[in-house]
């Protein structure tokens, strides 16, 4: 199971990815469409045209991580299909509510709590 670190840079690639393209096409896209580098501390993550389908693109230290997910029923509230954009930075908590079905314009899944048994 995939999971995101607190500590990752997360691009969400807007619009619908050829599912069919492998580590080296997605590098392209990244490279030449993006302009940025793929066998950096990004991950970059790829959604297919019917949402049920997404590849997470990660280079570690000497290779690549090709992480895939394909939904047996439903689909991902994926953002920016029908937008201009190339790509959105989203962080790794949001990247876990999109991969669990949620949609990213969510304030927040719980507040964040500072909880202190003792007053001091």
């Amino acid at each position: 199971m995939f999971t995101a670190s607190a500590q990752l840079n997360v691009t969400l690639i807007c619009g619908p990815t050829d599912m069919r393209k492998a580590i080296d096409g997605l590098c392209n896209i990244v490279a030449y469409d993006l302009e940025k580098e793929p066998c950096s501390d990004h991950i970059f993550v790829f959604c297919g045209r019917a949402r049920d389908k997404v590849k997470i693109l990660q280079w570690a230290s000497n290779g690549f991580w090709l992480h895939y997910k394909r939904l047996e029923k439903g689909h991902f509230q994926w953002p920016g299909i029908d937008d201009e954009q190339l790509s959105i930075q989203i962080s790794p908590r949001q990247l876990n509510w999109l991969l669990d079905g949620l949609a990213l314009n969510l304030q927040e899944a719980h507040p964040h709590l500072t909880y202190r048994y003792h007053d001091d």
